[in-house]
């Protein structure tokens, strides 16, 4: 099996090359590119085609979030994991809302760091708690489609939603449910709309928060 190809962006070398030896030490991944800044970062990825981007947020010329945004847009297939000391909510939703997979602090564990990487490529949303916690404090984060608590979704959408919630990609839904994967994509598309969020991580915590078993 082909190891998972990781561009690491950060513009302190002195992270980037800890990156460089924590990641390669894993067998299963492998470092293909480093980048400095965001401009860098989309061209790097555009290059090198990774799998997963370990991105930070602050940096010069473009910044994390819109650099996600491009890489989301420019790499068909990515999975970009925010890597910042920020756990602050608007910057959270800033890097989700551009696409972002998951969002890790820099004082997370090695062993989580590498999980979550893993993870991310498997299509899973990899969140650290503190800013699940955060999340799920703001209002706007998880607030129901009705005014009674209720957005109509019908058994099959309430399926597929406890399976995102539990970081499940498309393929692995429609594999649990028995039913085509773009019978899944359209089942998500119409449990957004009725939820009132935009993002498979706003889904899932908004399940987290308001279904029951």
């Amino acid at each position: 099996m082909s190891p998972i190809r990781v561009l690491l962006v950060d513009d302190h070398k002195l992270v980037r090359v800890g990156l460089v030896g924590l990641v390669d030490s894993a067998p299963d991944l492998e470092v293909v590119g480093q980048a400095a800044d965001g401009e860098e970062a989309v061209a790097v990825a555009v290059e090198t085609r990774p799998d997963v981007v370990l991105m930070d947020l602050s940096m010069p010329v473009v910044d994390g979030v819109e650099a996600t945004r491009r890489v989301v847009a420019e790499v068909p297939g990515v999975r970009v994991l925010v890597l910042t000391s920020f756990a602050e909510v608007d910057k959270v939703q800033d890097a989700l809302a551009a696409g972002a997979s998951g969002y890790l602090l820099k004082d997370t564990e090695p062993a989580t760091l590498l999980a979550a990487v893993r993870s991310a490529a498997e299509g899973t949303v990899a969140l650290d708690p503190r800013v699940t916690a955060a999340l799920l404090r703001t209002p706007a984060a998880a607030e129901p489609a009705s005014s009674d608590g209720d957005p109509g979704l019908s058994p099959r959408e309430r399926d597929v939603l406890v399976l995102l919630s539990q970081g499940l990609a498309n393929k692995q839904i429609a594999r649990r449910l028995d039913i085509t994967e773009r019978t899944v994509k359209a089942h998500v598309g119409s449990v957004f709309r009725r939820i009132g969020v935009a993002d498979r991580t706003s889904a899932a915590l908004w399940a987290r928060e308001h279904l029951r078993p």
